[in-house]
């Protein structure tokens, strides 16, 4: 480590731990691995589409924004399960509140992916 504390080890050891988190999600969250395959529709039909520039970026904003949302989500209702092995009222609001905030960001993207794709399949048709 140098003098201003920065260290090319520890952010390479900082990737990996955040790669490690993919996975983790990926792999332990049945809900990510759904949105996954959906993203992966979208990808695809959105390469059969034609696509623009900016409707890619829409796309991509909202796949990985929904995939944070439910990373966020997961971690909080494992913070939460580790935290309280009993019900409790105030860890049922907390995960109730981060699964909606996954549901709002499903929604706007819905609405994305609608703004994008039905214009691009009535011209196609």
């Amino acid at each position: 480590m140098n003098e201003s504390g920065f260290s090319w080890r520890a952010r390479a050891r900082s990737f990996r731990y955040a790669f490690d988190g993919i996975k983790s999600l990926i792999i332990g969250e049945h809900n990510a691995r759904i949105h996954c395959v959906a993203a992966l529709c979208v990808v695809l039909a959105g390469l059969w589409l034609g696509l623009e520039r900016w409707e890619w970026v829409a796309v991509a904003l909202c796949i990985g924004g929904v995939l944070m949302a439910e990373g966020f989500n997961s971690a909080v209702e494992a913070l939460a399960d580790k935290t309280c092995g009993t019900p409790d009222p105030l860890i049922k609001r907390a995960k109730d509140i981060a699964a909606g905030a996954v549901l709002l960001f499903v929604m706007a993207a819905v609405a994305v992916g609608l703004l994008v794709f039905v214009p691009k399949m009535c011209s196609f048709l």
